[in-house]
């Protein structure tokens, strides 16, 4: 796991904290990461006291409105300041003006990749929050491939897949010009949990599944076990294990490590994983240690899951920031993420920026 495309970087500045590594892994003028997926538009009530009954209304003064799917990750990289490209087809609808508007301009994600195929219709996912639980209704039709919209993979640093499916033919040519590919993977709706994912991992860099999948891929009982299971297939894996922190192991250098979660009360963990991974590939880039990459990303996902929505809740510098201004966990806590005090840039402190909601 080599930098690719190494060179004599600049010092890092407050200015620019990315400067070094933009230089040190892709190329001035490149892409921190690059990813494809599908971006819907997310709808969530909260302050429901339940399911509305059949025949029956239920008022409520709480609904927020954000880009979900692969937009989570997307937004999540961008907000740490990492140049991020996208490939995914938005729908030509009010929705997908919204969407595209918030991503390319308020988010400042790279839609070159990206395009509105006429008359394809924005999916549209409608989330009611109750009770620490939710339930969810999704309209979608089916995705122009974005495997079409990638005829010329850009020059990036990393690069993020789903192994549900094999690895994209522009994942490989990213690869094997020195692209770090990171990876996770879905619920398997069939619960058959074929190995056949996990020859994939042949292709892969990083993988970061949740512990449920990894146990149940990997057919073992504990998140540990499937860890060591994992760790022969690929350089670096990261199993999630969500109020529980998360381990890993690194082959290339032999680290091992377990970082707790934040200790924060959550609010909405949708989205948790993706701003987890977002946090993960940041340190990567920056060279951190195994175990300061694992808690920059516990913090991450333990920023978010304080708000509603995957993509509204990831973590801004001004966010991070705040945090280590607060009395919200003891002193002996924020000490272990003291690390990241030289990354906050100067614009970061004192402000918290983030896209505006469609409704509040």
């Amino acid at each position: 796991m080599g930098a690719p495309n190494a060179t004599a970087p600049p010092a890092a500045s407050f200015d620019d904290p990315c400067a070094e590594r933009r230089l040190r892994f892709g190329g001035d003028g490149g892409l921190d990461v690059f990813l494809t997926g599908r971006v819907f538009m997310d709808m969530i009530f909260t302050g429901l006291p339940g399911l509305p009954p059949p025949g029956t209304e239920l008022v409520t003064d709480g609904l927020g409105s954000a880009p979900g799917g692969i937009a989570n990750i997307a937004v999540a990289m961008s907000r740490l300041g990492l140049r991020t490209g996208l490939a995914t087809a938005i729908g030509d609808d009010m929705f997908g003006a919204y969407l595209w508007r918030t991503l390319s301009e308020q988010e400042g994600v790279d839609l070159t990749w990206s395009h509105r195929p006429a008359g394809w219709p924005t999916p549209v996912t409608v989330s009611m929050a109750y009770d620490s639980d939710r339930s969810m209704v999704t309209y979608a039709r089916p995705m122009p491939s974005a495997g079409e919209l990638v005829t010329a993979p850009p020059s990036a640093a990393t690069c993020f897949v789903d192994i549900d499916r094999p690895v994209p033919a522009w994942a490989l040519e990213m690869r094997r010009a020195g692209t770090l590919v990171f990876a996770d993977v879905g619920w398997d709706p069939t619960e058959t949990w074929s190995t056949d994912v996990l020859d994939r991992l042949a292709a892969v860099d990083v993988f970061l599944p949740n512990a449920v999948e990894a146990m149940a891929y990997t057919r073992t009982r504990r998140p540990a076990d499937a860890l060591e299971a994992l760790a022969p297939r690929v350089p670096v894996v990261v199993v999630k294990q969500g109020a529980q922190g998360a381990i890993a192991v690194d082959s290339t250098t032999g680290e091992r490590a377990w970082a707790p979660a934040l200790p924060v009360e959550p609010l909405d963990t949708t989205g948790a994983g993706d701003v987890f991974a977002a946090g993960f590939v940041f340190g990567t880039l920056a060279g951190w240690p195994l175990l300061q990459r694992l808690r920059f990303a516990n913090l991450c996902a333990g920023l978010s899951v304080r708000h509603y929505s995957g993509s509204l809740g990831a973590p801004c510098w001004g966010d991070i920031a705040a945090f280590g201004e607060t009395s919200e966990v003891p002193p002996e806590v924020l000490a272990d993420y003291e690390f990241v005090v030289p990354y906050i840039p100067d614009s970061g402190l004192g402000s918290v920026t983030r896209a505006e909601p469609t409704l509040r």
